[in-house]
């Protein structure tokens, strides 16, 4: 599985403004910014995950990112899961091909990313 393909990808998302507005128009939904599981909405996971998913690798492709919509449905599936808490981090960091650390930085980070995601979800505040 070409996971660290689709993450790159989806990395790319949140620094390159015409790819993400490109992914948003192709979508049709979101903010085209799929980054991370604090980003990725829950419209943005069922499009990434859906029917949209072979356009997007196409896109990808395109872009220069190799992968199948299968690679891409997986991935995606693991953040929503993560997110959603029904995915461990350890489960999660496997599936994703990376190592699962409980250091204070991995804490600070899952913290930020909470505090990101909590922010925008429920009072619509982008915290970057």
């Amino acid at each position: 599985m070409t996971t660290a393909t689709v993450l790159e990808f989806m990395h790319r998302t949140a620094a390159d403004d015409t790819l993400r507005q490109q992914l948003e128009a192709l979508l049709g939904v979101g903010d085209g910014n799929i980054s991370s599981e604090a980003e990725l909405d829950p419209a943005e996971t069922a499009a990434l995950t859906g029917d949209r998913a072979p356009d997007v690798a196409a896109f990808a492709a395109q872009n220069g990112f190799q992968f199948s919509a299968d690679e891409l449905i997986a991935v995606v599936s693991a953040f929503q899961q993560h997110q959603d808490g029904t995915l461990s981090d350890e489960e999660f960091s496997r599936i994703l091909g990376t190592s699962f650390t409980n250091s204070p930085d991995k804490v600070q980070s899952q913290v930020k990313r909470l505090a990101q995601f909590l922010s925008k979800t429920y009072l619509g505040i982008d915290l970057k």
